[in-house]
């Protein structure tokens, strides 16, 4: 758990050139959002999804698996301040993930920000909203670079001042040094930074959208696999949905995905093997996706589950597809 890592008063401002448009995400317009100041945002949608978008889009991710540390919570007493964001523990080495696409602002000792501690980054996402990762054991990646949502970027570790490893992980929205409660900040986007099963709701893209379609077409439906989840793919999902006597809602949530991901090792071959690829490459494996549980793809899911402390077996079951798509 952080010793320190307070809300400051005046943070730092980082140059307006780096508060510009999005990098890398189809985010636009953005609407008031929760009780706590948490943004929600529009997507812009094809004029085949007919239902209204939402910030469950698909364009964030988990940034790290561990459990919550008693007193680690965003908010608690910090010698007079508060603690400024979640905490999420597990051993040192354990994969720190971008929580969505931008651009490295900060590399460096405390990430340039007052009353943090330890190695940390911050990564900008536009719109004024940035991620902080602190107490980083090794950094995965250098100032200024473009990062994925998804993307392996540092390592946990105990640098600073902490009682053991853990990642601290803060969201900033208005402007860097805006704190808001990162477990709800995520939830509103689908992530839940406890490690549960990601929420996609209808009118989102990207890579977990292609999983989904993957999943599907295993199941007999001819998605066309472009990372868009319109009105064809939704449609499909809800058809399943009813079939397993699920809320036919389209939404691919904690209901959903335990009733479409498959066990999976090595020797399988098919579509659903392709939503397994495709979901590596999100953190990073560069796999091709041709439908093959070959000894690569072994060794890319054992590699996942190793720097991610899951159980190293090489097969593909619920535990590894909840981290993989969260």
């Amino acid at each position: 758990m952080c010793r320190s890592c307070a809300t400051a008063a005046e943070p730092t401002e980082i140059p307006a050139d780096l508060e510009g448009p999005d990098h890398g995400l189809s985010r636009r317009g953005l609407l008031a959002g929760l009780s706590l100041g948490v943004l929600a945002v529009n997507l812009s949608v094809g004029a085949s999804t007919a239902a209204a978008a939402t910030a469950k889009n698909g364009a964030w991710a988990n940034p790290a698996l561990g459990r919550f540390p008693a007193g680690g919570h965003y908010g608690a007493p910090r010698g007079g301040a508060s603690h400024a964001g979640q905490d999420v523990s597990n051993s040192i080495g354990t994969a720190v993930h971008a929580a969505a696409g931008g651009t490295v602002v900060r590399r460096s000792w405390g990430g340039g920000l007052p009353g943090r501690t330890g190695n940390a980054l911050v990564i900008s996402h536009g719109n004024n909203q940035y991620t902080y990762y602190g107490h980083l054991n090794a950094y995965r990646v250098g100032l200024n670079a473009k990062v994925s949502a998804g993307q392996r970027i540092a390592d946990m570790g105990a640098t600073g001042n902490v009682t053991g490893p853990h990642l601290h992980f803060e969201t900033h929205s208005g402007r860097l040094g805006t704190t808001v409660n990162p477990v709800s900040f995520l939830a509103a986007r689908g992530v839940d930074l406890a490690g549960g099963w990601s929420r996609i709701d209808p009118g989102a893209s990207g890579a977990t959208v292609v999983v989904i379609q993957h999943l599907m077409n295993q199941r007999g439906h001819g998605l066309a696999a472009d990372g868009k989840y319109g009105s064809v793919s939704v449609e499909a999902v809800k058809r399943f949905q009813r079939s397993k006597g699920l809320v036919a809602d389209g939404q691919v949530g904690p209901a959903t995905w335990p009733a479409l991901v498959y066990t999976l090792r090595q020797g399988a071959s098919g579509s659903h093997v392709r939503a397994l690829q495709a979901a590596l490459n999100k953190r990073g494996a560069r796999l091709a996706v041709d439908g093959g549980f070959g000894s690569v793809t072994t060794s890319a899911v054992r590699a996942y589950q190793s720097v991610n402390r899951l159980v190293a077996d090489g097969e593909a079951g619920p535990v590894t597809w909840r981290a993989l798509t969260g």
